[in-house]
């Protein structure tokens, strides 16, 4: 009956360890984009075209939006206060899903299929970030650390 156990715990670690290390690398996948993106709102090419797009006040929207994206990335990415983080992902989502990705009203084809592809994706990115807003980094995180 011990040995069964024993077993049964080192499985349960195992187990732990494995779902531990997929929610870290869930992380990482999720942060990436928005590390990687949000370097580029500090880029006069990347605020030119915001601007094209009709962003007011585009030369302080956009890097606001850059660290936004990268505050919150990095929460993310870290697991650091990252329900924080995820809601700073949900402000820079909403206003750059609506005025950058107007899929609506682009009158070629091909391109308000492009739109809408990008509009769905940050869609979707909308939905992971108010999981994590509410669900928290999950272990292996400098949040899980704090708490125990």
């Amino acid at each position: 009956m011990a040995t069964n156990s024993i077993a049964i715990s080192k499985n349960v670690e195992a187990t732990s360890y494995w779902q531990g290390a997929v929610v870290v690398l869930g992380r990482f996948l999720f942060a990436l984009i928005f590390l990687l993106a949000g370097a580029n709102h500090f880029n006069k090419q990347t605020i030119g075209y915001a601007a094209s797009q009709g962003v007011p006040f585009a030369s302080i929207a956009v890097p606001l939006s850059g660290v936004l994206a990268i505050a919150g990335g990095l929460s993310i990415l870290l697991g650091y206060r990252a329900k924080i983080g995820a809601w700073l992902i949900v402000l820079f989502l909403i206003p750059v899903t609506l005025m950058m990705h107007k899929f609506w009203t682009v009158t070629d084809p091909m391109m308000s299929q492009i739109q809408m592809v990008l509009f769905m994706k940050n869609v979707s990115m909308l939905g992971g970030a108010l999981l994590i807003s509410q669900f928290g980094a999950g272990p292996f995180s400098l949040d899980a650390r704090r708490s125990r």
